[in-house]
């Protein structure tokens, strides 16, 4: 086989994917839909042989007929010549280089004045004679005990004291003078171990790693864990992305023992990536630390997600009766995973509650607050998936609903994630149906992100652009029939990053049928989750609104378009990245650990697809706002207000 440009040589037997011959010679494409030949992002260019095509999807009689292809739904039966589009490629090395926009953490640190996770002992140690000559080790722990009334040190195997620390133990202890800082941490149950000997003229501190890993990004922050103070941050695409925007279309890619490796080796390189990323910059500031100092990780994450993380099959998350490998995980080593921290350090992965409502849930759960409260409220984290929390101190019950990757920006003509570049917000004007736009960090526009398209879409229908259905209605130089439809140009090829050579920014109707259903999907789990305890959606007193995404929605236009309930918007409060907070709160406070732990106990899991209700709140919410327009009032006096303002009727 033959590839383009370039003319790279590979060779490989009948009846293999293009896909996997182009990842056999270096050439790595971008598989959103997971190799489903759904989104068509993989497409490239037959010049030569024989290949059968298993699906055809977004491709046009003519685009066949030039050789155009889907790599990962293609078959090679000949030696064939295959020609890789540049953009193809650049695609792929952008959305892996690329990091999401980067914010102040926001973080939470507790009040209690509990012991940490792991505690430094300064010890002035007698040094041993002829008279005395007690091991090294038990000479430390004697110390410990009569200094510090520390007794009971597990004995020197795991999951006690590392080998590691002790095959460095009689070199420290001499060279330091037999002044010293022992590291000890304190489990949640079993003894205390010892995990670090440093000399006591330059003690490192202790600690501790949070980690967000999102099906989009992995967020970490990196904590000291005996002043509970933020030492540093970082965030970047997780490197799954490649293989699946959503979560069931990683679980289709990882249907072999090999590509769930794979999976895992990406995810493991992200954080890895970043936790240099972080000791590279602490040196630049002059404070260098070293990944040995890192003795605590506590992970969150949906449940696909954590399971990929630790390289468990992920497939029964997607078949009936939805199981996952398990709810609670025993904590491993560090060196079990390959993480760049210290080797004997403990990986704590928080509790899930279901197949679809994971660690990040029952995390940021508790940074939310819902199980202190009397009021009534609901934390929605909208993503891929939209899973939500519904309750007070007394009771909580939770849903997932799958979005899909609609909000993600992902899935659409002119989709994007939210790059520079991106379009986030967009007006348009009602009587001219010009739109304006801003982008992210005002560059120009490379495509359209979640919240800009939940923007474009609540002005779309205030204006009349389209009307409930989703159906693009009016006329004018905007509107225009395309390969998909009927679509409206938000941003002509000369105003692009791409300029006139490249493509119109638009959205189409088979966009907006792809937003309808998502959002269509989270007021129906709203819906649902409220009718089972016997309340309705105008019961619930608060909005709480987590997650990445969640902090760039815009209220009032989710509310236009039927994502949120109608409500006055005092009442929506934006937390952020609430799974990565919490994970912090778990990681540097003992009490909210064991909070954890006992919230994710407490839920009641709603399976939707076992729910008759949900399919009829999900058709009924199709529809702008929703077929049920009473729900929504703010949005029909909007709209007659409109309407009488241009003279006609909404």
């Amino acid at each position: 086989m033959t590839i383009e440009p370039g003319g790279h040589l590979v060779s490989v037997s009948a009846g293999s994917l293009l896909h996997d011959a182009l990842e056999q010679a270096g050439v790595r494409l971008t598989l959103p839909c997971g190799g489903q030949g759904r989104c068509g992002r993989c497409i490239v260019v037959v010049q030569e042989g024989s290949v059968r095509r298993r699906s055809t999807a977004r491709l046009t009689e003519d685009e066949i007929a030039r050789g155009f292809a889907l790599a990962c739904q293609t078959v090679v039966l000949s030696d064939v010549a295959v020609w890789v589009p540049p953009e193809v490629e650049e695609l792929e090395r952008a959305e892996s280089a690329t990091r999401p926009a980067k914010e102040a953490p926001d973080v939470m640190v507790c009040e209690h004045e509990a012991e940490p996770w792991v505690t430094q002992y300064e010890l002035e140690i007698t040094p041993p004679s002829l008279s005395d000559n007690t091991p090294d080790l038990e000479r430390l722990q004697r110390e410990l005990a009569l200094q510090y009334d520390l007794r009971d040190l597990a004995p020197t195997s795991a999951p006690g004291t590392a080998l590691r620390v002790l095959r460095e133990l009689p070199a420290v202890l001499r060279d330091a003078q037999w002044h010293v800082v022992a590291s000890v941490e304190h489990p949640a149950s079993g003894p205390p171990r010892l995990v670090g000997v440093d000399p006591a003229a330059a003690p490192a501190p202790a600690l501790g790693l949070a980690i967000d890993i999102g099906t989009t990004s992995v967020v970490i922050y990196l904590g000291d864990l005996a002043t509970r103070e933020l030492v540093g941050n970082a965030s970047a695409y997780n490197g799954q992305i490649a293989c699946g925007d959503d979560i069931i279309s990683r679980i289709i890619y990882a249907k072999e023992p090999a590509r769930q490796r794979e999976l895992q080796e990406r995810v493991l390189a992200t954080i890895n990536s970043l936790i240099d990323e972080m000791m590279v910059n602490a040196s630049a500031r002059g404070e260098p630390l070293s990944p040995e100092q890192i003795r605590r990780v506590t992970v969150a994450g949906n449940t696909t997600m954590l399971q990929l993380f630790l390289g468990i099959d992920p497939r029964y998350i997607r078949l009936e009766p939805y199981v996952p490998a398990a709810g609670r995980y025993v904590p491993i080593q560090a060196r079990e995973l390959g993480l760049h921290t210290n080797p004997d350090a403990f990986v704590d992965c928080l509790p899930v509650v279901g197949a679809y409502v994971g660690a990040d849930i029952t995390a940021g759960a508790v940074r939310a607050g819902l199980h202190a409260e009397e009021a009534i409220s609901l934390f929605v984290d909208i993503g891929t998936n939209g899973e939500m929390v519904l309750g007070n101190s007394d009771w909580l019950i939770c849903c997932a609903c799958s979005a899909g990757p609609a909000f993600e920006g992902s899935g659409a003509v002119s989709g994007t994630r939210a790059v520079p570049g991106a379009i986030e917000e967009v007006w348009i004007h009602p009587d001219t149906l010009e739109p304006t736009w801003t982008t992210i960090g005002g560059k120009p526009p490379v495509g359209i992100c979640g919240s800009g398209m939940i923007s474009l879409l609540g002005e779309m229908v205030m204006t009349g652009v389209i009307d409930k259905g989703g159906h693009i209605v009016a006329e004018g130089p905007r509107v225009r029939r395309g390969s998909f439809g009927r679509e409206y140009v938000v941003a002509w090829s000369h105003e692009t990053a791409k300029g006139a050579s490249g493509p119109d920014i638009v959205l189409t109707e088979t966009d907006i049928e792809n937003l309808l259903r998502a959002k269509a999907a989270i007021y129906a789990g709203l819906v649902c989750l409220t009718e089972s305890v016997g309340l309705g959606v105008g019961d619930v007193e608060r909005v709480l609104i987590g997650g990445a995404f969640g902090r760039h929605i815009d209220v009032e236009k989710a509310i236009q378009i039927g994502l949120l309930p109608d409500m006055a918007w005092d009442r929506f409060t934006y937390l952020g990245n609430t799974s990565v907070q919490g994970a912090y709160l778990a990681l540097t406070c003992r009490e909210h650990r064991a909070l954890v732990d006992d919230v994710a106990s407490k839920m009641t899991y709603l399976e939707l697809s076992a729910d008759n209700r949900f399919m009829d709140a999900f058709t009924s919410a199709l529809f702008i706002p929703h077929t049920d327009e009473t729900l929504f009032p703010s949005v029909q006096q909007a709209l007659r207000e409109l309407g009488e303002a241009r003279g006609g009727s909404a």
